[in-house]
């Protein structure tokens, strides 16, 4: 009995270590856009907070971020705060209603995530 609960213990182990990690685990953290609208009612308020996927470079992510918000501020706020656009072939969403405004950027598997 003492070994059937020792291999079933041992498999249980085994069974968690191959599991996926969480789906916070699949995204990495990449450095704010400083200061993107110099010279404007949203001077020194950054692009904080970006997070992408793995297939995607921190590179890429601060330009996905960075044009994509700028065109979401020139659409503005609407009746509905959640925004659908199109940018470089990236679907985004964003609240623009709230304090911090969030948003995420799709294309495929890929993913962006940045907070203004």
């Amino acid at each position: 009995m003492k070994r059937l609960r020792l291999s079933l213990l041992a498999a249980l182990l085994a069974l968690a270590a191959a599991a996926p990690a969480p789906a916070l685990a699949r995204f990495h953290a990449c450095k704010p856009v400083r200061d993107p609208y110099p010279h404007s009612r949203y001077a020194h308020v950054d692009l904080t907070r970006i997070r992408a996927s793995a297939a995607v470079s921190c590179t890429a992510a601060r330009r996905v971020a960075r044009g994509a918000h700028r065109k979401a501020l020139r659409i503005g706020t609407g009746a509905a705060p959640r925004r659908f656009l199109m940018w470089h072939g990236w679907t985004v969403t964003g609240d623009l209603e709230s304090d911090h405004d969030r948003y995420v950027a799709r294309k495929d598997d890929r993913q962006v995530r940045w907070r203004f």
